[in-house]
């Protein structure tokens, strides 16, 4: 059965439609109230976790502060009480405790002057604050989930819609998997597999990124080389995401598949007990190559498209996915010319990737259905 998925798009006609306006009717158009106004709990407990992303510092195309006020402002009106929220980073930069994390989101904008509520790093301090989730799945048994996550009573999940490095690209689900899991659980979700390839020119960039010093420099005939420790490697991909040579890769066929089944296992073990009491949006503006915790922003993919909400988290990245693939893209992407239409951008962006696996496994394990219905609002 399909799935609904709204879509307000961006043309604005007049200062009434501007895209605070457009997120008010599209919250409206989702049941937002419905699924967040207080129940089964006394209305001064009923928190609910707002999920975003703060953005890595030099990074500038993450959800806007001003657009997340208007989320949280709906969420207050429905008698809950919003918190904004995310977790601890695996590489350590920005990001990788709760005191700098927190910092990082003030500086971005998101304080709570702001955006009208308080900000909680899910996982702690240093992102020890985490329970298991059983959920008896291919690759896990359980999952390591945030505290602040699980104590919610509801969840509003805003996700910008971009490319991955590795999973091709980032939406809901993947804000749900890495976002709301603690260091543990984004070590689970990552693979140990990178190799360096015979295309490395010594260049140092990944050395110097790497949190875990597992690469260094060799002198080689003709130069020097990278190579890497295996031992000290937890798999956060940094690397991968700053070679300008594409010389750092995956030693195994199936790991990028691999990768995208662990990732959805975590979103799947996120959502898991607030069934009912959840709402997704996603905000296809500023679509770039790389995710948020890049720290710069590349120039766009395809011009922006708007802004989509769904009950389905699985329809919901589905329809951002067509979308996207059907809009002209704004620059030469791998073999394709400018303005060229009907093809994967992401893995065209990232040829390894397989980013659409993330929605077909979804889907295998009854998370959300791959066809829906777009009702524009």
């Amino acid at each position: 059965m399909a799935s609904t998925v709204y879509w307000a798009k961006l043309t604005i006609k007049n200062p009434a439609d501007n895209k605070l306006a457009k997120i008010r009717r599209i919250c409206k158009a989702v049941g937002l109230e419905e699924h967040v106004k207080p129940f089964e709990v006394a209305p001064e407990d009923q928190v609910v976790a707002v999920k975003v992303h703060f953005g890595e510092r030099g990074n500038d195309t993450y959800v806007h502060p001003t657009f997340v006020r208007e989320v949280v402002d709906q969420v207050r009106a429905c008698g809950a009480k919003p918190f904004l929220t995310d977790t601890c980073t695996l590489y350590k930069a920005c990001r990788h405790n709760g005191v700098d994390h927190l910092e990082t989101a003030y500086l971005h904008g998101f304080t709570p002057y702001v955006v009208n509520a308080p900000v909680v790093i899910a996982d702690g301090v240093n992102s020890h604050a985490w329970r298991e989730v059983p959920i008896n799945l291919k690759h896990f048994q359980s999952v390591k989930i945030a505290d602040g996550i699980l104590s919610a009573n509801a969840m509003v999940v805003l996700s910008h819609f971009k490319g991955h490095a590795f999973g091709g690209f980032g939406g809901a689900l993947k804000n749900l998997a890495m976002g709301c899991a603690p260091h543990e659980g984004k070590i689970d979700q990552h693979g140990r597999n990178i190799v360096i390839m015979d295309n490395c020119i010594g260049c140092g960039q990944c050395v110097k990124i790497c949190p875990q010093q597992a690469l260094s420099l060799v002198k080689v005939e003709k130069g020097r080389r990278c190579v890497i420790d295996k031992e000290r490697c937890f798999g956060c991909y940094e690397c991968m995401s700053v070679c300008k040579q594409g010389a750092i890769g995956i030693d195994l066929p199936n790991e990028h598949a691999d990768f995208s089944e662990r990732m959805v296992e975590y979103a799947y073990g996120a959502l898991k007990g607030k069934e009912g009491r959840l709402v997704f949006i996603n905000f296809l503006m500023n679509i770039t190559p790389q995710c948020d915790c890049a720290g710069w922003s590349d120039p766009v993919l395809v011009p922006d498209i708007g802004i989509l909400a769904s009950l389905d988290p699985v329809a919901l990245d589905t329809a951002c996915f067509d979308l996207v693939k059907d809009t002209p893209s704004l620059r030469k992407i791998g073999e394709h010319d400018c303005h060229s239409t009907g093809y994967d951008k992401f893995q065209a962006e990232h040829p390894n990737t397989r980013g659409y696996h993330q929605v077909e496994y979804a889907e295998s394990i009854g998370m959300g259905s791959r066809e829906y219905e777009l009702v524009n609002v």
